[in-house]
C-alpha cells in the first residue's frame, strides 16, 4: 500500500468535487480507508506545497510520484486510489 498526498485549497471547486469523490470511494470499501493520506491546504501549508512541482489543484502524489494535476472526474479519483493500492 503506498501513500496518497493531495494538495487542495479549500475554495477551489474542482478539489471539493474530488474531496466528495474521495470520501465515496473511501465509503465504498474498506481497503481503501488503510491507505495512508495526507492532504495539504497551499494555503494553509504554503511551506510544504513549495517544495513539490506542482501549479494546479487538486493535485495527487502516490509515494511522491506526482500522478494528477488538476480538474479530476470520480474515475481520475478512483484510479489514484486503485493505483496506491498497488
Amino acid at each position: 500500500m503506498k501513500k496518497i498526498t493531495m494538495f487542495t485549497m479549500q475554495s477551489c471547486p474542482y478539489c471539493q468535487k474530488a474531496r466528495k469523490w474521495m470520501n465515496e470511494i473511501l465509503e465504498s470499501d474498506v481497503k481503501y480507508t488503510k491507505i495512508p493520506l495526507t492532504i495539504i491546504d497551499e494555503v494553509e501549508e504554503p511551506d510544504v506545497a513549495a517544495k513539490f512541482d506542482y501549479y494546479y489543484v487538486p493535485t495527487y502524489y502516490i509515494e511522491g510520484d506526482k500522478v494528477h494535476e488538476g480538474a479530476a472526474s470520480f474515475e481520475i479519483v478512483k484510479k489514484v486510489f486503485d493505483d496506491a493500492l498497488s
